[in-house]
């Protein structure tokens, strides 16, 4: 799957793009239909401890699944948002094959 990653107003490491990198290969497990991908970090001037949200977009053929979630570090928001999107992609494939 391509994956396109943005970081907004900061540079990401490349151990955080790895990351996130390995965990949206292994949704491809899953729904192996998923024809590209688009992460989106950005830093949140929130007064809270979650201030970090990953934004998380699959394109798959007729949809596109979206997961948005905040977090005190991007990689407990993309283990949150991996979760989302493997639930979004078990019943977008269920409904498929139910139809």
């Amino acid at each position: 799957m391509k994956v396109q990653i943005h970081s907004v107003h900061f540079d990401a490491d490349q151990k955080l793009l790895d990351f996130i990198q390995k965990r949206l290969d292994k949704l491809e497990t899953f729904y192996d239909r998923v024809t590209e991908g688009e992460v989106i970090l950005k830093l949140n001037n929130k007064d809270g401890i979650a201030n970090k949200t990953v934004e998380i977009k699959l394109m798959v053929p007729g949809n596109t699944l979206f997961c948005e979630e905040d977090a005190p570090t991007f990689e407990a928001a993309t283990d949150a948002c991996y979760e989302a999107m493997r639930r979004q992609l078990v019943k977008h494939k269920e409904k498929l094959v139910n139809h």
